[in-house]
């Protein structure tokens, strides 16, 4: 496989784009990507709001990391929390802080995560999550730049930044009436979109090769050869998962090679064509709602019906999925 050196170096040492870790590093030479570079360097030096959209996979907490790395916000906090893995009970008190006794099991005054990330950074990542009632709170906080712990009455002045990210279209969640619209322009002063890796396959060799490195080095490991057979395999290959399949994938495909060669053989079966991956070239003319119903079947596949997962792939809600499965009669 060609190594593609020269494209590789430029990107993960592009001088214009500071990182916190080498482990934050954004690789890209295609140009929606080098839109996406360029966008992070118009937005950093600002305290505007942000909201990156993407599907599962992309990259939005990179991005949102090298936003802050290259703001004047840099050598203070960056709070990263995934509002999709919040308790909703608790999810107020986990934001906002909680005052000793101001509930059952509040045994301690606690800070909520936008008084710790205070003079950082907060991301919020797929906040398309949030409740309504969760929503309102928050846009109270965005507009008074302030936060009140539950179970106390005193005010807590904010210095911040916000950046938030979501997998789902919040303008969608808005005309269904499960965003707040002003919110949702609250976040999105500043939108940054990252394609999927299916619409920017020319970065798959850079992925290829920094995730051999990577991963070569962390198993103290030759770094392989990798068949032709298998760089034109992955770029033939939906990638559902994105840059986190892609990197999954690579790191099997070394731990599984029988030599030090990577074939075919050592991918998923999933991903080899022969394997039934998704026909995105097809020349079969298909509506949208015929290649909804066969993608959404491809993924039920690749999942082994797990629908929570396959929920997550598909950068919807599971119960959206379930109404679409009883809609196409795939269960």
């Amino acid at each position: 496989m060609e190594r593609h050196s020269d494209s590789y170096t430029s990107v993960v040492h592009d001088k214009r784009l500071r990182m916190d870790s080498l482990q934050d590093i954004i690789i890209g030479n295609s140009p929606s990507m080098k839109a996406v570079f360029d966008n992070i360097m118009k937005v950093a030096p600002t305290d505007s709001t942000v909201l990156i959209t993407g599907e599962s996979g992309t990259g939005k907490e990179l991005v949102a990391r090298a936003i802050h790395a290259n703001s004047n916000r840099r050598d203070n906090k960056f709070l990263a929390v995934d509002c999709s893995s919040l308790v909703e009970t608790l999810l107020e008190s986990e934001l906002f802080g909680h005052e000793k006794g101001s509930f059952t099991g509040a045994l301690q005054t606690k800070y909520g995560f936008f008084e710790l990330a205070n003079n950082g950074t907060f991301f919020l990542d797929e906040v398309g999550n949030l409740s309504l009632h969760t929503q309102s709170k928050l846009l109270r906080v965005i507009q008074n730049r302030e936060v009140v712990r539950v179970g106390d009455h005193r005010k807590t002045k904010l210095d911040i930044r916000i950046i938030s990210a979501s997998n789902k279209s919040l303008e969608e969640l808005v005309m269904a009436g499960e965003f707040r619209q002003d919110l949702y322009y609250r976040l999105s002063v500043v939108p940054i979109h990252i394609p999927p890796l299916r619409e920017r396959k020319e970065d798959i060799p850079i992925f290829i090769q920094y995730f051999l490195e990577k991963f070569c080095k962390k198993m103290k490991r030759p770094i392989p050869e990798t068949r032709t057979e298998v760089l034109e395999i992955m770029q033939q290959y939906a990638w559902p998962g994105n840059v986190r399949e892609l990197e999954h994938t690579i790191e099997r495909a070394i731990i599984l090679k029988d030599n030090d060669v990577i074939c075919a053989r050592d991918l998923s079966s999933f991903i080899s064509q022969k394997h039934g991956e998704f026909p995105m070239d097809s020349d079969e003319l298909l509506s949208l709602e015929e290649m909804e119903k066969k993608y959404i079947s491809f993924i039920l596949r690749r999942t082994r019906g797990k629908k929570a997962k396959a929920a997550e792939i598909l950068g919807i809600n599971p119960k959206t999925l379930g109404i679409k499965i009883k809609k196409y009669g795939l269960s």
